[in-house]
C-alpha cells in the first residue's frame, strides 16, 4: 500500500493511501467500512502492521462508487511529507556504499578505509520537508550544498537488541529521503550542522508498506540534478544492509515505532566529482527509487 499524508485548499494535513490513480482518505474510508481508522501517519503506524491486511481487505470489500466518495484526484491534493513532524531525530547512515566511501576520502576528510561499523550521525524533525518544496540554500552558512539519494526505512514497532535474522519483522515500509548536506558546515568532524538544517530532509512522495517491496535490498535508485543523471545504483550495494543496520542500532538504542533511518548514498554527490559540483538556486532534484517514486525539490537561495 502507498500512504501519503496530504492536504487540499481547505483542509489541514490528512492521512490516504494511493487507489487506481487517485488518493482515498484513510479516515473517511474508515467511517464507511464501520472501522475507525486515524488521519495521521504515525497514528496508523502505532496501530501495528497487521492493520494494512485489514485495511486491504475492507478495500477489496468496498465498490469502487463508495471509494470515490472519499477521494480525490491527485490534481486537487497537495502530497506532504508521509511523516510530517517525526516525534525524534532521523537516524543516518554515512559512508555506507563502498564506491562513496572512495569518493568521500579523495575530496572530503574521511579516510577512505572501509567502516567495520555503521557511522550514525542524525536530523533533527525540523529538517524535514515535503515533495515539490524548496530546499533552501543559506549562503550565509554554506557554499558547498549537496544532495544524497537515500532509502529510508520507517520502523513499525518497538525493539531492543534485534537480531538480524528478525529486523524485517520490525519494519513498517519505506520511503525516499533527500540527505541534503552543506559540506562545508562540519564541525571537527561533527556532522548535524552539515545535515541539520531546516529542509535538508526531503521525504516522499509515499510511504510504501513492506508487503509491497518483495526484496529491500534490490531496488534500484537514482538521482538526476536538472535533468541530467548523477546517481545510479542499487540497494543491493548497501555495506550494512537494513537488517545489519537495525541489529546495530538497537544494540546502541531503543528503537520506536515511526523512527526514521537514512539507509546511506551511493557514490556520484557533487562533493565526490571532479571539480567538485555544488547545487545553486533554481536547480531541481529528481530522486527516484523503485517501487516508491520520484521525490522532487528544487533549491532556493535566501
Amino acid at each position: 500500500m502507498k500512504l501519503a499524508t496530504y492536504k487540499t485548499t481547505d483542509s489541514e494535513p490528512r492521512l490516504g493511501f494511493l487507489h487506481k490513480d487517485c488518493l482515498v482518505d484513510m479516515e473517511d474510508f474508515g467511517e464507511i467500512s464501520n472501522f475507525p481508522l486515524p488521519n495521521d501517519m504515525l497514528e496508523l503506524i502505532d496501530m501495528g502492521f497487521e492493520v494494512i491486511a485489514e485495511i486491504n481487505d475492507l478495500i477489496a470489500n468496498t465498490s469502487q462508487e463508495d471509494l470515490d466518495e472519499v477521494s480525490y484526484g491527485l490534481d486537487e491534493i497537495t502530497l506532504l511529507a508521509p511523516i510530517e513532524k517525526p516525534r525524534k531525530n532521523i537516524i543516518g547512515i554515512g559512508l555506507n556504499y563502498t564506491e562513496h566511501v572512495a569518493e568521500s576520502a579523495r575530496t572530503l576528510d574521511t579516510t577512505g578505509k572501509l567502516p567495520q561499523q555503521p557511522i550514525i550521525f542524525s536530523k533533527p524533525p525540523t529538517a524535514v520537508t515535503g515533495p515539490n518544496t524548496d530546499v533552501i540554500l543559506n549562503s550565509k552558512l554554506t557554499q558547498q550544498l549537496d544532495y544524497e539519494v537515500e532509502l529510508a526505512v520507517i520502523m513499525g514497532k518497538k525493539g531492543k537488541y534485534i537480531s538480524p535474522e528478525n529486523a524485517l519483522d520490525y519494519v513498517f515500509g519505506y520511503s525516499i529521503i533527500n540527505d541534503i548536506s552543506a559540506r562545508d558546515c562540519r564541525r571537527e568532524g561533527q556532522w548535524i550542522v552539515s545535515k541539520g538544517q531546516d529542509t535538508f530532509a526531503p521525504m516522499g512522495p509515499y510511504l510504501v508498506t513492506k508487503d509491497e517491496i518483495e526484496n529491500p535490498h534490490n531496488l534500484n535508485l537514482t538521482l538526476r540534478l536538472n535533468g541530467i543523471e548523477k546517481q545510479n545504483s542499487n540497494t543491493k550495494l548497501l555495506l550494512f544492509n537494513i537488517n545489519a543496520l537495525i541489529e546495530d542500532l538497537s544494540t546502541v538504542f531503543t528503537l520506536e515505532a515511526g523512527d526514521i533511518i537514512a539507509t546511506g548514498t551511493p557514490a556520484g554527490v557533487g562533493a565526490g566529482r571532479n571539480p567538485q559540483e555544488w547545487m545553486k538556486d533554481g536547480d531541481l532534484m529528481e530522486l527516484t527509487i523503485e517501487g516508491i517514486g520520484t521525490l522532487i525539490n528544487t533549491v532556493r537561495e535566501i
